[in-house]
């Protein structure tokens, strides 16, 4: 018999991921996800559904996880879905079902490079800063040329072609 235990979820983090050790210096990072279901009712009506999901995530995953994303960032959680049970305080029991993380990917652009996580990728400012030519005074005739020519038309032969944006929340998954 087969047997498979798989999640995958899109998602926005609803709060910033807490990153504990255990006694035996494992790290573990848990977080929360929501995820977003839209529909169109028999009758016409826009429907929205909203599920939140907990999500833990060990070892260097779970370091990683707590430095490249915060509250609000989209992600794309992929692991199994694991459910613990305990008692708690007040003697009552109590079940969590949570997505062990084992792979995870920061979605928002802001994710990966509000930490510094992208060392060695250089930001758009210092690419600004970069001169294209090591001695200007030196170009040649076509640099010039192509310098003082204004942009074509939109639309003309030299536009390169644009690329569409895409926007995660109209993926219908």
């Amino acid at each position: 018999m087969l047997n498979l235990n798989r999640a995958q979820i899109i998602g926005n983090l609803t709060r910033d991921p807490e990153l504990r050790y255990t006694p035996n210096g494992q790290a573990v990072t848990s977080f929360g996800v929501a995820t977003n279901r839209r529909w169109t009712s028999k009758s016409g009506e826009q429907q929205e559904q909203t599920e939140f999901h907990d999500v833990v995530a060990w070892g260097k995953l779970a370091e990683i996880a707590n430095q490249i994303l915060h509250k609000g960032n989209k992600a794309y959680i992929e692991g199994r879905l694991q459910t613990r049970s305990w008692e708690s305080q007040d003697g009552q029991k109590r079940q969590r079902t949570e997505i062990i993380a084992e792979n995870i990917i920061a979605l928002s652009p802001k994710a990966a490079t509000s930490e510094g996580v992208t060392d060695s990728m250089p930001t758009k400012t210092e690419t600004e800063n970069v001169p294209t030519e090591t001695t200007p005074e030196k170009k040649t005739e076509k640099s010039k040329k192509t310098e003082s020519k204004p942009a074509s038309p939109a639309g003309g032969p030299k536009d390169e072609p644009k690329e569409e944006e895409i926007n995660l929340d109209d993926i219908p998954f």
